[in-house]
C-alpha cells in the first residue's frame, strides 16, 4: 500500500462512496480495485475428471482392439436408430473399423453403431450386453461410469487386432 493510500478495511469512504473491499484511493484521487479473474469458459456437463476418464477409456480400447471407438451424447430424436447412423458415417473412410455409442440421455436411448470390420469382431449379445451394462450404470445417474464400463465390455470382446 503506497503513502497516503486509504484502505476499505478503514471504513473510509470516497466523498460518498463507500470503498468495496479490495479497494484503494490512489495519491492521484483515482480507486483501484482488485477483482477475481473469472474466465468466461463454458461450462459442460462433466469435470474435467470425468472426461479425463472417458478419454482414457476410449484411447485404451481404441489402442488395444485397432478399432476406432467414439461417444456421441445428445439428442438423437424420433428415429434414434437413423440418426446415429447419419453421425456414424460422418467418421469418413475409418469408418469401416469404427464403433460408435450415441446416447441421448433425455430421450433415455442408447445406439451401438459399427462398421463391418468391427461388425465382425463384436457379437450383437456382446453389444447387447454392453448397452445393458451401460443403461444400469445411466439408471444411477452414472454417465461417464456407464460409458467407461461399456468401452471395457466392448474391448475385451473385440480383442486385438492379432487375434
Amino acid at each position: 500500500m503506497g503513502a497516503g493510500e486509504l484502505t476499505a478495511d478503514r471504513t473510509r469512504s470516497q466523498g460518498d462512496q463507500e470503498l468495496e473491499p479490495g479497494s484503494v484511493v490512489t495519491l492521484s484521487g483515482r480507486v483501484s480495485a482488485a477483482k477475481m479473474y473469472d474466465p468466461n469458459t463454458p461450462k459442460g456437463p462433466f469435470t474435467a475428471t470425468q472426461l479425463a476418464r472417458l478419454d482414457e477409456a476410449l484411447t485404451l480400447a481404441s489402442r488395444d482392439t485397432g478399432l476406432d471407438f467414439s461417444v456421441y451424447i445428445g439428442a438423437l430424436g424420433k428415429d434414434s436408430r437413423a440418426e446415429a447412423e447419419k453421425l456414424f458415417r460422418r467418421i469418413g473412410p475409418r469408418g469401416r473399423e469404427s464403433v460408435l455409442i450415441a446416447v441421448s440421455p433425455g430421450e433415455r436411448v442408447v445406439e451401438l453403431v459399427t462398421g463391418e470390420i468391427a461388425e465382425q469382431r463384436l457379437s450383437k449379445r456382446g453389444g447387447k450386453l454392453a448397452v445393458m451394462s451401460m443403461v444400469a450404470s445411466f439408471k444411477e445417474g452414472d454417465l461417464i461410469g456407464g460409458l467407461v464400463s461399456g468401452l471395457r465390455m466392448l474391448d475385451e470382446q473385440a480383442g486385438s487386432p492379432r487375434e
